[in-house]
């Protein structure tokens, strides 16, 4: 995942795509876990695999919807932690999640990244997720 550009850009390149259709969905350990988040442009966050693909396209101007996950519990690398299996008690959460997700890619594929943005807020509200939070939208 962490070479992701490799793949993306020359696909971007054979199918002719604005990068500013695309929706590349990745994990975040700075959301908590369960929050859905779009964001268009913006720094990659130290997370490699995003990195790899702005590179790639020469910049950050593609949309991205991000899975929170959590920080990792005390001293585990973070890299360990986004690669571990989700605990049993995590499933019925993350199956939700996805489906949630699955929803927003849907608005994105046929309303846009703003459209999309204001769905990932919708599904963090439906989810219970932000109400902690002074930002429960989707940005």
């Amino acid at each position: 995942m962490n070479e992701s550009g490799q793949v993306v850009a020359p696909l971007v390149r054979y199918y002719k795509v604005d990068p500013e259709d695309i929706l590349l969905i990745h994990d975040d350990i700075d959301l908590p876990f369960g929050k859905l988040r779009v964001h268009f442009g913006r720094g990659t966050g130290g997370h490699n695999g995003v990195a790899s693909v702005v590179r790639s396209l020469g910049g950050p101007t593609l949309w991205r919807l991000k899975f929170g996950v959590g920080r990792p519990p005390g001293r585990m690398d973070p890299a360990d932690f986004v690669l571990r299996r989700f605990y049993d008690r995590e499933r019925t959460d993350v199956d939700l999640m996805v489906a949630e997700a699955a929803d927003v890619l849907k608005v994105f594929g046929a309303e846009g990244g703003d459209a999309a943005r204001q769905a990932a807020g919708e599904a963090n509200a439906r989810l219970g997720i932000g109400k902690k939070d002074s930002d429960d939208s989707g940005e």
